[in-house]
C-alpha cells in the first residue's frame, strides 16, 4: 500500500492549467527540433558529394558493400527496402481447413454425503 506521507495533493485547476501549458510549449519545441533534423537529413541525402553522387546513392552503396561482406542486418535492410518486410502468418484452422474447436470440458458437481 502507498505511504500517505509520500502522496502529492491533487493539482488545483490553476496548477493543472499551468502544467498543461508547460507541456504544450515543450511539445512544440520538440516538434520543431524533429522537423529541423528531418530537413537536414533530407538535404544531406539529396545533396551531391565530391564524387558527384547524392547522399542517398552513397548510403545505398555503403549498405550494399556491408551486405556483400556478410552483414546479415544489411542484407535484411536491403530486402525490406526493396520487397517490404516479410509477413508472418499463423494458421488458425484445423488440419482439414475447418475452424478450430476448443476441447470440451465436462464439470460434475458432487453433493456431500452429510
Amino acid at each position: 500500500m502507498a505511504n500517505p506521507a509520500n502522496l502529492k495533493p491533487p493539482f488545483t485547476p490553476e496548477e493543472a492549467r499551468e502544467n498543461g501549458k508547460k507541456g504544450a510549449i515543450a511539445s512544440a519545441k520538440a516538434r520543431r527540433a524533429k522537423k529541423d533534423l528531418r530537413e537536414a537529413m533530407i538535404a544531406l541525402l539529396e545533396g551531391k558529394g565530391k564524387d558527384g553522387r547524392t547522399g542517398a546513392e552513397n548510403l545505398a552503396a555503403s549498405l550494399f558493400e556491408k551486405a556483400l561482406s556478410g552483414d546479415v542486418r544489411a542484407c535484411a535492410e536491403i530486402r525490406d527496402t526493396i520487397y517490404g518486410k516479410p509477413v508472418s502468418t499463423i494458421e488458425m484452422t484445423g488440419k482439414d481447413g475447418t475452424p478450430l474447436q476448443p476441447p470440451a470440458i465436462t464439470v460434475e458437481f458432487i453433493k456431500d454425503a452429510d
